[in-house]
C-alpha cells in the first residue's frame, strides 16, 4: 500500500486497538472473562521471475503451522506476473500446506497475479482482486535468441556435446533443427497441460479451456470469468477483520553479516542475471 493508504489504515488500527484496550479494562473490572480471538496471520509475496522469495514464504509458512489453531486464518497479499515453472510449482505447493493444515486461505491481489502467479492463487480458499488488477494469463512461453548465422559469419565456432537425444533442443549458439523445435513445442505443450490441470483441480468450477488461453483480465471480468471470488483490496479485508481476528504480520528475515552487506549484492546480482540468461535459454516461462 503507498503512503496515504497507509496512513489511513494505521489510524483505523490505532483507533480499533484503543477501543479493544478499554473493552478489556471494562471486562477487567466486571470480571468477565475474555475470549481471545482467533488469528489472522498476514503474509507478502510479491515474486520475480525466478521466485527466489519462495524461500522465504516456506519460513513463514512453517511458522504459522507451528503456532496456529483451527480457527485461525491466513491473508496473503499477493503481487506476480510470473516466471520459471519450478520455482512457481513450488510456491505453490508452500500454500498448499496450509490447506493440509486446516488454516483456511484468503489470498488479495491488488495490482497482479498472472500466469505463475495466478497459479498460486489459485489454491487459496477465496481469492480477492481488486477491480483492475491482472488475472489470468494461464499458459506458458518460451523466447530463445539463436546467435548461430551471426557466429557462423564471423568464422566463430561453438561446441555443444551431449548425451541423450533431446538433452538439448533448442539452443542459443549451436544450428537449431526441426526436430529440436518440434519436441520444444511438445514439452511446452505438456507444460502448459499440466498448469491447466492443476487450476482446474483448485477451481473445479472453472471452464478451463475457455481460462487457458493465456489471455489476463482485470479484477471485475476475472469475477464474471469465476478467476476469483470476490472485488477488493487487501485493505478492505484487514479493515473487515479487525472486529474478528487478532491481525499478525509474518516476516521472515535473515540477519546478515557485515562482509555479506558488502558483498552479497553484487554477488546475487551477477547470480540472477546468468540465471536469467539460462531461464531464457533452456526454460519455459509460467
Amino acid at each position: 500500500m503507498d503512503a496515504a493508504e497507509q496512513k489511513v489504515w494505521l489510524k483505523q488500527f490505532k483507533k480499533q486497538t484503543k477501543s479493544d484496550d478499554k473493552l478489556k479494562k471494562q471486562r477487567a473490572k466486571s470480571g468477565a472473562v475474555e475470549v481471545a480471538k482467533p488469528c489472522l496471520y498476514v503474509l507478502d509475496f510479491k515474486g520475480s521471475m525466478d521466485a527466489h522469495e519462495v524461500t522465504s514464504l516456506r519460513e513463514e509458512i512453517s511458522a504459522v503451522l507451528a503456532v496456529a489453531s483451527a480457527q485461525d486464518e491466513v491473508l496473503l497479499r499477493l503481487e506476480s506476473p510470473g516466471g520459471v515453472v519450478h520455482g512457481y510449482g513450488l510456491a505453490a505447493s508452500q500454500l498448499e500446506r496450509l490447506r493440509k493444515g486446516g488454516i483456511r486461505l484468503t489470498v488479495a491481489v491488488d495490482k497482479v497475479a498472472a500466469s505463475g502467479g495466478y497459479m498460486m492463487a489459485c489454491v487459496a480458499d477465496r481469492i480477492v482482486a481488486a477491480p483492475f488488477a491482472i488475472i489470468g494469463s494461464i499458459g506458458v512461453v518460451a523466447q530463445i535468441p539463436n546467435f548461430h548465422r551471426l557466429l557462423k559469419k564471423n568464422d566463430i565456432d561453438v561446441e555443444l556435446h551431449t548425451a541423450g537425444q533431446f538433452k538439448r533442443t533448442l539452443t542459443l549458439f549451436g544450428e537449431n533443427t526441426e526436430q529440436g523445435r518440434e519436441k520444444f513445442r511438445e514439452d511446452l505443450n505438456e507444460t502448459h497441460e499440466l498448469f491447466k490441470r492443476f487450476v482446474h483441480e483448485q477451481r473445479p468450477s472453472l471452464d478451463i479451456d475457455s481460462v487457458a488461453t493465456g489471455e489476463h483480465w482485470f479484477g471485475s471480468q476475472a469475477k464474471e470469468k469465476g478467476l476469483v471470488d470476490a472485488i477488493g483490496t487487501s485493505d478492505d479485508l484487514l479493515i473487515a477483520e479487525l472486529d474478528n481476528h487478532e491481525v499478525i504480520a509474518v516476516r521472515y528475515t535473515r540477519r546478515k553479516r557485515l562482509m555479506d552487506r558488502f558483498t552479497g549484492s553484487a554477488a546475487e546480482s551477477v547470480d540472477r542475471l546468468l540465471l536469467r540468461w539460462w531461464q531464457r535459454g533452456e526454460k519455459p516461462l509460467l
